[in-house]
């Protein structure tokens, strides 16, 4: 499924891009590191990932209007766990619609992002996943789920077509 989600993102993009050309539509958009916490309990082994997650994404959007803005936004966070390997990681994406107003070269939004991603978790319970030998003793758990994902941010106007962009968003899993 992955490689066929690829493959329609590449498609929607080939066909939207000249679109967008032609009809000087405005859009922004680029990659993004963030960092974030994670605080959940994996439940197949009763065991809490708690730490400081890294990953890295994404976002394009639309202008629609002066101070409207509606486009998609992917993530992926990872939270390194027990120094063996192991992991818990979350990657999500969706629909992502915001408000945003400009004070000289300040642009403050605020927005919400609807969709959906996955969940998964690593946990190596004996041995090392460093050494090339199978592990025996491990499990691998992933889920899907739902969500909504409100946000506040700011953009720094480098130059005209530069922006900084510092965001705060929250994940709320509507599923279980």
């Amino acid at each position: 499924q992955p490689q066929n989600m690829k493959k329609r993102i590449l498609l929607t993009l080939a066909i939207v891009a000249p679109l967008l050309a032609k009809a000087q539509i405005q859009f922004d958009g680029g990659m993004m590191l963030h960092a974030g916490l994670m605080n959940s309990p994996i439940l197949t082994e009763g065991y809490k990932a708690k730490g400081m997650t890294t990953g890295t994404g994404g976002v394009i959007q639309i202008h629609v209007g002066e101070h409207f803005r509606i486009g998609g936004e992917g993530y992926v966070s990872t939270l390194q766990l027990m120094d063996n390997g192991s992991y818990a990681q979350s990657g999500w994406g969706g629909l992502t619609f915001n408000y945003k107003t400009q004070f000289d070269r300040w642009h403050p939004f605020i927005g919400m992002t609807i969709g959906g991603g996955e969940s998964s978790a690593l946990l190596v319970t004996e041995g090392n996943t460093s050494d090339w030998h199978s592990e025996t003793a491990a499990t691998f758990h992933k889920e899907p789920f739902f969500l909504i994902s409100p946000y506040i941010g700011c953009e720094f106007a480098l130059t005209e077509r530069i922006h900084l962009t510092a965001k705060i968003d929250r994940v709320i899993p509507l599923s279980d």
